[in-house]
């Protein structure tokens, strides 16, 4: 069955850096638009970057010249290096892959920010 393995999750400083990696296995990873997405307690889960097949990427105002998604084909593997991390950013960060028949969710990784 598809897996979608999010890690890099953790604890930070307000102002520090983190690397989300999530590794897909059992998906011809290369035409799945993939994407990152966060829920915080109490609110709705929301995007917060995605890319595409053809690597054209979008992201959500909050975190635009902070947070960068990537891709890397041929690991099945995608990225969000983020940096200048805030207290706003701690929440679950989940992984998604999307194609016109399918859609995938990861486990989620838990990042926490501290004041």
């Amino acid at each position: 069955q598809v897996q979608l393995v999010e890690s890099g999750g953790g604890l930070v400083q307000t102002g520090g850096s983190l690397r989300l990696s999530c590794a897909a296995s059992r998906i011809t990873f290369s035409i799945y638009d993939m994407g990152w997405y966060r829920q915080a307690p109490g609110e709705q889960r929301e995007s917060v970057a995605t890319i595409t097949s053809g690597g054209s990427t979008n992201y959500v105002d909050s975190v635009k010249g902070r947070f960068t998604i990537s891709r890397d084909n041929a690991k099945n593997t995608v990225y969000l290096q983020m940096h200048n991390l805030k207290p706003e950013d701690a929440a679950v960060y989940y992984c998604n892959a999307k194609a016109s028949f399918s859609s995938y969710w990861g486990q989620g990784t838990q990042v926490t920010v501290s004041s």
